[in-house]
């Protein structure tokens, strides 16, 4: 069994990414760390343990960091949503899943320390839980291996022309797990736009017949719609397309680079800057996702979102 710890700034396509691993054989999902981002901490929590109480997760959520190292918290709602999980119809139902009471640094720390061999970790928003706990604890660095990041771009941004939104909300944060010598795996926005979704998947999903079916096509159609107010073009995958990586390691193909993000320019705050001339120019300290297997890293998505739709 395959394990892995997922922190999370749980909004639709975050869903989509623990529905992924949470359904392929053979992976097991032994916590999961909330952190702002996509919205702020309080309606992270209420999505994750909505989902939760849904679709009977059993393994413990903890509530995270409410801002970034530095600065003020930006969130993706003028995009997303108040909720961060825009619906075409229906949305989770309000029944909610008990939150754990140890705060979500201290639970990794914790769950990295007594870890048998270094741990995986699958992280899907800013980097400011696993950030804050390396510098209070920088030996669990040698804990992690690897840390599958869905944040940052090798090209243009989408929260800005140089920043993608989870690297934009805290490129201190990045940094600060960089400089940790964290085995960093990052599938930025240039890999996940090559795996794409389409108002069709919603209409295959809601075909099964179940409520679980109604609610998350209506919550991937919505996702869709994000793309084309009528769902006719395509949406990327972002969160999943990490999560499938994970699972599906033959999904992605990774180059060497040298990663730092930018954390002062006016115009370029949040830009990760790769370099891929390594060893050469830079020493690499990180794979980045460089070709995606788009008919393979979809089919393994919504083939999880078809399992947990026929969930009972």
């Amino acid at each position: 069994m395959k394990r892995v710890w997922i922190d999370t700034d749980m909004g639709f396509d975050d869903l989509a990414a623990v529905l992924t691993v949470a359904q392929t054989p053979g992976w097991r999902i032994d916590g999961l760390s909330l952190v702002a981002g996509n919205a702020p901490l309080e309606v992270v929590i209420d999505n994750a343990l909505r989902a939760a109480a849904y679709f009977g997760w059993d393994f413990p959520i903890h509530a995270g960091c409410a801002r970034p190292l530095a600065g003020e918290l930006v969130t993706a709602q003028n995009i997303l949503g108040a909720d961060a999980m825009g619906s075409a119809g229906r949305s989770l139902p309000p029944a909610r899943a008990a939150l754990a009471d140890v705060d979500a640094v201290g639970a990794l720390g914790c769950y990295l320390a007594a870890a048998g061999e270094p741990a995986a970790l699958l992280a899907l928003g800013p980097l400011t839980n696993i950030a804050t706990l390396l510098r209070q604890r920088p030996e669990l660095a040698a804990r992690i291996a690897p840390l599958m990041w869905m944040g940052g771009s090798a090209g243009p941004g989408n929260h800005t022309a140089a920043a993608e939104f989870n690297a934009a909300v805290d490129p201190e944060a990045i940094n600060a797990v960089l400089d940790a010598g964290v085995p960093l795996q990052m599938v930025g926005l240039d890999a996940c736009r090559q795996v794409r979704v389409h108002a069709a998947d919603a209409d295959a999903l809601r075909a099964l017949g179940t409520d679980k079916a109604e609610v998350l096509a209506d919550l991937l159609l919505g996702y869709v719609r994000i793309a084309s107010s009528d769902g006719s073009l395509p949406m990327a995958l972002y969160d999943p397309s990490a999560a499938a990586a994970l699972v599906a390691p033959e999904g992605m193909r990774f180059r060497p680079a040298h990663v730092v993000a930018e954390c002062q320019g006016e115009h370029t705050r949040g830009m990760t800057v790769v370099e891929w001339r390594v060893p050469r120019r830079a020493t690499a300290n990180a794979l980045v996702a460089s070709v995606a297997d788009e008919a393979l890293l979809r089919r393994v998505v919504l083939d999880a979102l078809a399992q947990a739709a026929r969930a009972a």
